[in-house]
């Protein structure tokens, strides 16, 4: 694994655990040597596991559509910012950028982040590994919930069990650099005609 992507917040929520989590993954990342891609913003938890990154000395690449580049106020001091057309081309992009995916809390634009990923990783579209860096219990009730689809059978337990969940951002990391997509997964080669 070269570069992880993280899907946070834009906001730094009601918890300091939150913000502490992320410089602490963005530290995590540098000390292994890896790269982090995210969604360029300089606010809320976008910022600070970039800013954490970036002072521990790791590549940050943040990529954004211009459309937001107001409102989440693009990072002018990352080791690359590119700007998009869209918030499709952004995930596109994000998504090819990255070896592994971890999803921090955050609102309605980082679940719709995590959920593509997973779908795609489901599909067969990629092989790499997924994980919820779970801070206060923050996604409890969304486990419990997939669990639920999961024992109504909606989601297949071998894609339930695809996405790694720790409270620790350096046991996560360890987690995702072991991962091995289950043998059911093929990849899909999008570019066979």
């Amino acid at each position: 694994m070269k570069r992880v992507c993280v899907f946070c917040g834009s906001s730094m929520g009601n918890r300091p655990d939150y913000a502490e989590s992320a410089r602490e993954l963005g530290r995590q990342i540098a000390r292994r040597g890896l790269g982090l891609v995210y969604g360029g913003g300089n606010v809320g938890l976008m910022g600070v596991v970039a800013d954490a990154a970036l002072e521990a000395g790791a590549e940050v690449i943040g990529v954004i559509p211009e459309t937001l580049m107001r409102w989440e106020v693009g990072h002018q001091s990352l080791t690359e910012l590119r700007v998009v057309g869209s918030m499709h081309e952004r995930k596109a992009m994000m998504a090819d950028l990255a070896d592994g995916f971890i999803a921090m809390a955050g609102g309605i634009g980082t679940l719709e982040e995590l959920f593509e990923i997973w779908t795609w990783g489901q599909l067969g579209l990629h092989a790499k590994p997924l994980g919820f860096l779970d801070v206060a219990g923050y996604f409890s009730h969304l486990h419990a919930f997939l669990d639920h689809t999961a024992a109504e059978g909606f989601v297949r337990p071998r894609h339930r069990d695809m996405v790694a969940v720790d409270a620790d951002p350096a046991s996560l990391l360890d987690r995702l650099v072991a991962y091995a997509a289950p043998a059911a997964i093929q990849v899909i080669d999008s570019q066979a005609t």
